[in-house]
Protein backbone atom coordinates (compact mmCIF):
# COMPACT_ATOMS: atom_id res chain seq x y z
CA UNK A 1 0.00 0.00 0.00
CA UNK A 2 1.45 3.52 -1.12
CA UNK A 3 1.88 6.00 1.50
CA UNK A 4 -0.80 8.72 2.85
CA UNK A 5 -0.80 10.75 -0.29
CA UNK A 6 -2.28 14.43 1.00
CA UNK A 7 0.22 16.82 2.72
CA UNK A 8 -1.00 19.76 4.98
CA UNK A 9 -0.50 22.94 2.78
CA UNK A 10 1.09 25.69 5.41
CA UNK A 11 -1.36 28.69 4.85
CA UNK A 12 0.47 31.45 2.18
CA UNK A 13 -0.94 34.64 1.26
CA UNK A 14 -2.06 34.86 -2.69
CA UNK A 15 0.30 37.95 -3.07
CA UNK A 16 3.44 36.21 -1.23
CA UNK A 17 3.45 33.45 -4.05
CA UNK A 18 6.88 33.23 -5.95
CA UNK A 19 6.08 35.19 -9.28
CA UNK A 20 6.12 33.45 -12.78
CA UNK A 21 6.41 36.11 -15.15
CA UNK A 22 10.03 35.56 -16.09
CA UNK A 23 9.27 32.06 -16.49
CA UNK A 24 6.19 32.83 -18.17
CA UNK A 25 8.54 34.05 -21.08
CA UNK A 26 5.80 35.04 -24.12
CA UNK A 27 7.90 33.74 -27.00
CA UNK A 28 8.42 30.22 -25.64
CA UNK A 29 4.47 29.99 -25.51
CA UNK A 30 4.23 31.39 -28.42
CA UNK A 31 6.22 28.93 -30.44
CA UNK A 32 4.74 25.91 -28.14
CA UNK A 33 1.49 27.15 -30.28
CA UNK A 34 2.76 27.50 -32.76
CA UNK A 35 3.85 23.98 -33.38
CA UNK A 36 0.48 22.73 -32.44
CA UNK A 37 -1.16 24.87 -35.13
CA UNK A 38 0.25 23.43 -37.37
CA UNK A 39 -0.05 19.68 -36.52
CA UNK A 40 -2.37 18.29 -38.77
CA UNK A 41 -6.46 17.57 -37.27
CA UNK A 42 -8.10 15.38 -40.01
CA UNK A 43 -10.52 17.12 -39.77
CA UNK A 44 -11.97 15.70 -36.61
CA UNK A 45 -13.78 18.05 -33.86
CA UNK A 46 -15.55 17.17 -30.93
CA UNK A 47 -18.93 17.25 -30.57
CA UNK A 48 -19.82 16.59 -26.93
CA UNK A 49 -19.30 13.70 -24.35
CA UNK A 50 -20.57 10.42 -25.32
CA UNK A 51 -23.03 10.28 -22.82
CA UNK A 52 -24.73 12.95 -24.36
CA UNK A 53 -25.67 11.08 -27.55
CA UNK A 54 -28.51 8.56 -26.81
CA UNK A 55 -31.35 7.82 -28.52
CA UNK A 56 -32.59 11.80 -28.63
CA UNK A 57 -31.04 14.08 -31.27
CA UNK A 58 -27.94 16.38 -29.61
CA UNK A 59 -27.22 18.88 -31.71
CA UNK A 60 -23.93 20.75 -32.10
CA UNK A 61 -22.76 24.12 -34.12
CA UNK A 62 -19.50 23.68 -35.53
CA UNK A 63 -17.95 26.89 -37.15
CA UNK A 64 -21.40 27.86 -37.71
CA UNK A 65 -22.85 24.84 -39.23
CA UNK A 66 -25.12 23.15 -37.53
CA UNK A 67 -24.72 19.18 -36.95
CA UNK A 68 -27.11 16.48 -35.44
CA UNK A 69 -26.25 13.44 -34.32
CA UNK A 70 -27.84 10.02 -32.88
CA UNK A 71 -27.82 6.07 -32.00
CA UNK A 72 -29.75 3.78 -33.83
CA UNK A 73 -31.82 1.08 -31.70
CA UNK A 74 -28.44 -0.86 -32.03
CA UNK A 75 -26.02 1.92 -30.09
CA UNK A 76 -24.69 2.66 -33.79
CA UNK A 77 -23.62 6.50 -34.42
CA UNK A 78 -25.00 8.42 -37.33
CA UNK A 79 -24.56 12.66 -37.59
CA UNK A 80 -25.08 14.97 -40.62
CA UNK A 81 -26.70 18.33 -41.15
CA UNK A 82 -29.38 19.50 -38.52
CA UNK A 83 -30.85 21.30 -41.01
CA UNK A 84 -33.85 19.28 -42.86
CA UNK A 85 -33.57 19.46 -46.28
CA UNK A 86 -37.12 19.97 -47.15
CA UNK A 87 -38.30 22.97 -45.44
CA UNK A 88 -34.88 24.20 -43.09
CA UNK A 89 -36.35 22.34 -40.03
CA UNK A 90 -33.93 21.62 -36.52
CA UNK A 91 -33.43 17.91 -36.68
CA UNK A 92 -31.66 18.48 -33.02
CA UNK A 93 -35.65 19.28 -31.81
CA UNK A 94 -36.93 16.43 -33.54
CA UNK A 95 -37.14 12.62 -32.03
CA UNK A 96 -35.59 9.02 -33.17
CA UNK A 97 -38.23 6.64 -33.98
CA UNK A 98 -37.31 2.72 -34.58
CA UNK A 99 -33.68 3.87 -34.86
CA UNK A 100 -34.17 6.66 -37.34
CA UNK A 101 -34.22 10.45 -37.29
CA UNK A 102 -37.63 12.19 -37.62
CA UNK A 103 -37.92 15.60 -38.52
CA UNK A 104 -40.27 17.33 -36.12
CA UNK A 105 -42.00 19.55 -39.07
CA UNK A 106 -43.22 16.94 -41.70
CA UNK A 107 -42.14 13.49 -40.72
CA UNK A 108 -39.45 13.62 -43.10
CA UNK A 109 -37.21 10.45 -41.50
CA UNK A 110 -33.17 9.97 -41.96
CA UNK A 111 -32.30 6.31 -41.34
CA UNK A 112 -28.02 7.49 -41.45
CA UNK A 113 -26.79 6.97 -44.48
CA UNK A 114 -26.48 9.65 -47.10
CA UNK A 115 -29.40 10.90 -49.33
CA UNK A 116 -28.87 13.15 -52.17
CA UNK A 117 -29.91 16.37 -50.14
CA UNK A 118 -28.42 15.24 -47.06
CA UNK A 119 -24.76 14.04 -46.58
CA UNK A 120 -24.15 10.93 -43.62
CA UNK A 121 -20.69 12.69 -41.71
CA UNK A 122 -17.87 10.16 -40.63
CA UNK A 123 -18.07 9.69 -36.84
CA UNK A 124 -16.17 8.26 -34.30
CA UNK A 125 -16.88 7.28 -30.64
CA UNK A 126 -14.10 6.58 -28.52
CA UNK A 127 -15.59 5.33 -25.53
CA UNK A 128 -15.29 9.15 -23.81
CA UNK A 129 -16.14 11.86 -26.20
CA UNK A 130 -18.20 11.74 -29.73
CA UNK A 131 -16.35 13.07 -32.85
CA UNK A 132 -17.37 14.37 -35.99
CA UNK A 133 -15.21 14.66 -39.65
CA UNK A 134 -15.87 17.90 -41.16
CA UNK A 135 -13.70 17.80 -44.18
CA UNK A 136 -15.08 21.04 -46.04
CA UNK A 137 -14.22 23.44 -42.54
CA UNK A 138 -11.17 21.33 -41.67
CA UNK A 139 -9.83 21.54 -45.15
CA UNK A 140 -7.25 19.44 -44.62
CA UNK A 141 -6.38 15.46 -45.90
CA UNK A 142 -8.99 13.89 -44.44
CA UNK A 143 -8.02 10.35 -41.80
CA UNK A 144 -10.04 7.84 -40.65
CA UNK A 145 -10.10 8.16 -36.50
CA UNK A 146 -8.96 11.75 -34.70
CA UNK A 147 -5.69 12.19 -33.35
CA UNK A 148 -5.68 11.49 -29.73
CA UNK A 149 -2.97 11.08 -27.05
CA UNK A 150 -2.95 7.84 -25.23
CA UNK A 151 -5.31 7.01 -22.16
CA UNK A 152 -4.72 4.87 -18.82
CA UNK A 153 -6.34 1.54 -18.31
CA UNK A 154 -9.49 0.58 -17.08
CA UNK A 155 -10.91 1.00 -14.15
CA UNK A 156 -11.13 4.54 -14.81
CA UNK A 157 -13.56 7.39 -13.81
CA UNK A 158 -14.56 9.76 -16.47
CA UNK A 159 -16.42 13.31 -15.98
CA UNK A 160 -16.73 15.95 -19.46
CA UNK A 161 -17.44 19.44 -18.74
CA UNK A 162 -18.61 21.93 -21.95
CA UNK A 163 -18.21 25.46 -21.53
CA UNK A 164 -18.68 28.23 -24.12
CA UNK A 165 -17.08 31.45 -24.59
CA UNK A 166 -16.30 34.80 -26.70
CA UNK A 167 -12.83 33.76 -28.46
CA UNK A 168 -10.95 31.40 -30.72
CA UNK A 169 -9.88 27.40 -30.15
CA UNK A 170 -6.72 28.49 -30.76
CA UNK A 171 -7.00 31.00 -27.45
CA UNK A 172 -7.91 27.84 -25.55
CA UNK A 173 -4.95 25.80 -26.47
CA UNK A 174 -3.36 29.22 -25.77
CA UNK A 175 -4.40 28.97 -22.35
CA UNK A 176 -3.20 25.60 -21.21
CA UNK A 177 0.62 26.44 -22.81
CA UNK A 178 0.54 28.55 -20.00
CA UNK A 179 1.49 26.24 -17.18
CA UNK A 180 2.54 29.34 -15.27
CA UNK A 181 -0.64 31.14 -14.30
CA UNK A 182 -1.89 27.43 -12.19
CA UNK A 183 -0.85 28.98 -8.85
CA UNK A 184 -1.67 32.64 -9.34
CA UNK A 185 -5.07 32.03 -11.28
CA UNK A 186 -6.70 29.36 -9.56
CA UNK A 187 -5.22 29.24 -5.85
CA UNK A 188 -8.31 27.28 -4.71
CA UNK A 189 -7.01 24.20 -7.31
CA UNK A 190 -3.16 24.66 -7.22
CA UNK A 191 0.11 25.66 -5.18
CA UNK A 192 3.62 24.96 -5.37
CA UNK A 193 3.62 24.87 -9.29
CA UNK A 194 6.94 24.78 -10.49
CA UNK A 195 7.49 24.18 -14.36
CA UNK A 196 10.51 21.71 -14.53
CA UNK A 197 10.74 21.94 -18.13
CA UNK A 198 9.87 23.82 -21.00
CA UNK A 199 9.53 23.10 -24.71
CA UNK A 200 12.65 24.84 -27.01
CA UNK A 201 11.30 27.75 -29.02
CA UNK A 202 12.73 25.31 -32.51
CA UNK A 203 10.00 25.31 -34.75
CA UNK A 204 11.25 22.03 -36.23
CA UNK A 205 11.36 20.27 -32.32
CA UNK A 206 10.47 16.88 -32.67
CA UNK A 207 6.80 16.07 -31.21
CA UNK A 208 8.16 13.71 -28.53
CA UNK A 209 10.51 16.59 -27.20
CA UNK A 210 7.25 19.30 -27.86
CA UNK A 211 6.09 19.05 -23.46
CA UNK A 212 5.83 21.42 -20.52
CA UNK A 213 6.58 19.07 -17.71
CA UNK A 214 4.81 20.64 -14.32
CA UNK A 215 5.29 19.85 -10.67
CA UNK A 216 1.74 21.20 -8.52
CA UNK A 217 0.21 19.98 -5.86
CA UNK A 218 -3.73 19.82 -6.37
CA UNK A 219 -5.15 21.53 -3.40
CA UNK A 220 -8.67 20.15 -1.21
CA UNK A 221 -9.04 22.98 1.28
CA UNK A 222 -5.81 22.33 4.21
CA UNK A 223 -4.40 19.37 2.10
CA UNK A 224 -3.12 18.75 -1.13
CA UNK A 225 -1.88 15.77 -3.44
CA UNK A 226 2.00 16.80 -5.12
CA UNK A 227 2.31 14.95 -8.89
CA UNK A 228 4.61 15.51 -11.85
CA UNK A 229 2.41 15.99 -14.83
CA UNK A 230 3.17 16.68 -18.44
CA UNK A 231 1.10 18.96 -20.98
CA UNK A 232 1.15 18.09 -24.60
CA UNK A 233 -0.58 18.84 -27.97
CA UNK A 234 -1.51 16.27 -30.39
CA UNK A 235 -3.54 18.54 -32.47
CA UNK A 236 -4.66 21.85 -33.19
CA UNK A 237 -7.75 21.47 -30.90
CA UNK A 238 -6.55 19.50 -28.07
CA UNK A 239 -4.35 19.94 -25.26
CA UNK A 240 -3.98 16.80 -23.01
CA UNK A 241 -2.12 17.08 -19.09
CA UNK A 242 -1.29 13.47 -17.83
CA UNK A 243 0.11 12.67 -14.27
CA UNK A 244 3.41 10.63 -15.14
CA UNK A 245 4.25 10.54 -11.39
CA UNK A 246 2.28 10.68 -7.98
CA UNK A 247 -1.14 9.84 -7.12
CA UNK A 248 -2.56 8.93 -9.97
CA UNK A 249 -0.61 8.35 -12.25
CA UNK A 250 -1.74 7.89 -15.61
CA UNK A 251 -4.88 9.83 -15.17
CA UNK A 252 -5.14 12.38 -18.07
CA UNK A 253 -7.03 15.72 -18.72
CA UNK A 254 -7.81 16.25 -22.64
CA UNK A 255 -8.64 19.23 -23.25
CA UNK A 256 -11.04 20.41 -26.67
CA UNK A 257 -11.82 23.52 -27.95
CA UNK A 258 -14.70 23.20 -30.98
CA UNK A 259 -15.53 26.47 -32.90
CA UNK A 260 -18.80 27.61 -32.62
CA UNK A 261 -18.50 30.70 -35.65
CA UNK A 262 -19.43 34.01 -34.96
CA UNK A 263 -21.67 35.05 -32.43
CA UNK A 264 -24.62 38.01 -33.22
CA UNK A 265 -21.87 40.83 -32.49
CA UNK A 266 -19.25 39.40 -35.41
CA UNK A 267 -17.36 37.87 -32.46
CA UNK A 268 -15.92 34.46 -32.43
CA UNK A 269 -17.60 31.68 -30.04
CA UNK A 270 -16.07 28.37 -29.17
CA UNK A 271 -17.00 25.64 -26.77
CA UNK A 272 -14.27 23.97 -24.58
CA UNK A 273 -15.06 20.31 -23.85
CA UNK A 274 -12.78 18.94 -21.21
CA UNK A 275 -12.60 15.04 -20.35
CA UNK A 276 -11.05 13.95 -16.71
CA UNK A 277 -10.54 10.05 -17.34
CA UNK A 278 -9.13 9.84 -13.75
CA UNK A 279 -6.88 6.59 -12.96
CA UNK A 280 -5.53 5.13 -9.65
CA UNK A 281 -3.79 1.67 -8.94
CA UNK A 282 -5.28 1.84 -5.28
CA UNK A 283 -7.11 -0.67 -4.14
CA UNK A 284 -9.94 1.40 -3.14
CA UNK A 285 -10.57 3.21 -6.61
CA UNK A 286 -11.62 0.26 -8.27
CA UNK A 287 -13.80 -0.30 -5.44
CA UNK A 288 -15.27 3.19 -6.08
CA UNK A 289 -16.16 2.73 -9.83
CA UNK A 290 -19.31 1.91 -9.44
CA UNK A 291 -20.08 4.64 -7.50
CA UNK A 292 -18.73 7.45 -10.18
CA UNK A 293 -22.38 8.29 -10.90
CA UNK A 294 -21.83 10.22 -7.18
CA UNK A 295 -18.42 10.99 -7.78
CA UNK A 296 -18.71 12.43 -11.55
CA UNK A 297 -20.88 15.43 -10.78
CA UNK A 298 -17.72 16.75 -8.14
CA UNK A 299 -15.03 16.11 -11.11
CA UNK A 300 -17.32 17.80 -13.27
CA UNK A 301 -17.79 21.01 -10.70
CA UNK A 302 -13.94 21.14 -10.17
CA UNK A 303 -13.73 21.85 -14.05
CA UNK A 304 -16.15 23.71 -14.52
CA UNK A 305 -14.44 26.27 -11.95
CA UNK A 306 -11.00 26.46 -13.37
CA UNK A 307 -12.65 27.15 -17.19
CA UNK A 308 -15.20 29.49 -15.76
CA UNK A 309 -11.93 31.21 -14.89
CA UNK A 310 -10.21 30.22 -17.88
CA UNK A 311 -12.68 31.33 -20.03
CA UNK A 312 -12.03 34.83 -19.05
CA UNK A 313 -7.85 34.12 -19.65
CA UNK A 314 -9.01 32.82 -23.46
CA UNK A 315 -11.02 35.86 -24.07
CA UNK A 316 -8.75 38.44 -22.99
CA UNK A 317 -6.44 36.70 -25.42
CA UNK A 318 -8.78 36.72 -28.48
CA UNK A 319 -9.18 40.49 -27.09
CA UNK A 320 -5.85 41.77 -26.99
CA UNK A 321 -5.51 39.67 -30.26
CA UNK A 322 -7.79 41.81 -31.86
CA UNK A 323 -6.45 45.01 -30.31
CA UNK A 324 -2.68 44.33 -31.50
CA UNK A 325 -4.44 43.82 -34.73
CA UNK A 326 -6.21 46.96 -34.93
CA UNK A 327 -3.45 49.08 -33.40
CA UNK A 328 -5.11 49.76 -29.93
CA UNK A 329 -2.65 49.00 -27.66
CA UNK A 330 -0.47 51.13 -29.53
CA UNK A 331 -2.17 54.63 -28.86
CA UNK A 332 -0.93 53.99 -25.13
CA UNK A 333 2.68 53.83 -25.71
CA UNK A 334 4.78 57.10 -25.95
CA UNK A 335 6.06 58.41 -29.15
CA UNK A 336 9.00 57.03 -30.64
CA UNK A 337 12.15 58.11 -29.43
CA UNK A 338 10.60 59.70 -25.93
CA UNK A 339 10.46 57.34 -23.05
CA UNK A 340 8.07 57.71 -20.21
CA UNK A 341 9.29 60.22 -17.44
CA UNK A 342 10.38 62.18 -20.50
CA UNK A 343 8.82 66.06 -20.02
CA UNK A 344 8.01 65.58 -23.60
CA UNK A 345 6.15 62.54 -23.42
CA UNK A 346 3.13 64.91 -21.54
CA UNK A 347 3.25 67.60 -24.55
Amino acid sequence: MKAWPFQLLPRIQWSRQTPTHRQAAPSVIAAALARSQSRPSGNWFVLGASSDVGRKPFGARVAGAEVVCWRDDDGALHAGPARCPHLGADLSTGVVDRGQLVCPWHGLRFTGRSRPDWPALPTVDDGVLVWVRLDRIGGEPPTDAPVLSARPGKPWIVAVTSLSGTCEPVDIVGNRMDPWHGGWFHPYSFTRLEVLSAPAEDPDLPEQEDRFLVAVTFRMGRFGVPVIAEFTSPEPRTLTMRIIDGEGRGSVVETHATPNGTGPDGRPRSTVIEAVIAHSDRPGFARAVPAQSLIRPFMRHAAHRLWRDDLRYAERLQEVSRQDADGVADLLLPPDGVSEGDPRSSR
